[in-house]
């Protein structure tokens, strides 16, 4: 976050803030509306500037799109992504003249193949954090290049957040509608929660003030944009406020998961059924207790299942369907359209 020099610029742009947050904190409502129609949905996160990647998305009937922003990329820098969005946005889905088109990004995680890595850094191991000293740890999942972060820190918020190129000013500028949050988990990640505690600083409210401070910063150039948190579900625990900074809440694997890095069509790539009940922040009962009050909150739903086998296919879209969510099924890797569609979806 940058620092004002003048005192009284400092005090302004203090009580714009409060006052603007203010006025968009409370409910979401203006963002919701546009969530109401949505009846299919996909996810892709790799492989846009494929070619025939964009123009595949624009002959879907999905109607709300999440997508890599793919030009904050290190190697894709020079893709047209906002040409992407307009072509996406000039397409329809089954039930919406014109598809909603929302940005991943990772929020508590760096990501070394990203246009703010740069050659000086250095990745934090099992033992050491990294080089600057907001990289905490290495990924728990097993996702290469994927480091938890101090994501309090002001230099990690200027990255994504508040500098001119930051990553949520580029997909601002590329007129996507909105964002979907990642590794909004990063709280609990007992390296990033000891280095908060160190700090003296609670990761679980530095999680919501950061998402807070993201949505404000998002609404005041755009009262409609979307922003829609994936997992975490349990944040808001002593914290309900939470349900006022998001307008849509995703989580992944309620049935089926697969193997972190997988390719498209390994045998990792899906059709893991997790447990049924016992393990905590793990398992399919778990989840949809959870997701029952996002429901009760007013709040859209939106679950995504890794799955291959044609039965898995079916069970995880019918278990969706059953409990009010709207579902995807795909393949761990991201990485393009799948042939397994969901029911009703148009021929």
């Amino acid at each position: 976050m940058k620092k004002q020099n003048v005192a009284l610029g400092f005090i302004v742009l203090i009580s714009a803030t409060l006052f603007l947050s203010w006025m968009l904190l409370p409910t979401g409502e203006d963002s919701e509306s546009s969530l109401e129609d949505v009846g299919f949905w996909a996810y892709q996160i790799q492989g846009i500037d494929d070619d025939g990647a964009v123009d595949q998305l624009a002959a879907s009937y999905y109607d709300m799109l999440v997508i890599e922003p793919t030009r904050s990329d290190k190697d894709s820098m020079d893709f047209d992504t906002q040409g992407a969005v307009s072509q996406l946005h000039a397409s329809s889905g089954a039930n919406l003249e014109s598809k909603i088109v929302v940005a991943y990004i990772d929020i508590g995680e760096a990501e070394d193949w990203r246009w703010y890595w740069e050659e000086n850094w250095t990745a934090p191991t099992e033992t050491t954090i990294g080089v600057p000293d907001f990289l905490i740890s290495i990924d728990p999942d097993g996702w290469e290049g994927n480091y938890p972060v101090a994501f309090w820190d002001d230099r990690w918020k200027d990255l994504i957040l508040y500098d001119s190129e930051s990553s949520i000013q580029q997909i601002i500028d590329d007129g996507f509608d909105g964002i979907y949050m990642d590794w909004i988990e990063a709280y609990e990640h007992e390296p990033v929660a000891e280095a908060a505690d160190i700090a003296g600083l609670d990761s679980q409210q530095e999680m919501i003030d950061f998402i807070t401070e993201i949505r404000t910063y998002c609404k005041a150039q755009d009262p409609d944009f979307l922003v829609i948190a994936q997992n975490a579900l349990d944040i808001y625990e002593g914290n309900t406020e939470y349900f006022d900074v998001i307008d849509a809440v995703a989580q992944e694997h309620i049935l089926f998961d697969g193997v972190a890095d997988s390719e498209w069509g390994e045998t990792g790539s899906g059709d893991t059924r997790i447990p049924e009940s016992g393990e905590e922040g793990y398992s399919t009962h778990w989840y949809t207790e959870k997701l029952d009050r996002y429901i009760a909150e007013g709040k859209t739903v939106f679950v995504v299942d890794y799955a291959t086998s044609s039965a898995n296919v079916a069970e995880a879209y019918a278990f969706s369907a059953s409990h009010g969510y709207i579902g995807f099924v795909t393949q761990v890797a991201l990485s393009q359209l799948p042939t397994t569609i969901p029911p009703n979806y148009p021929s």
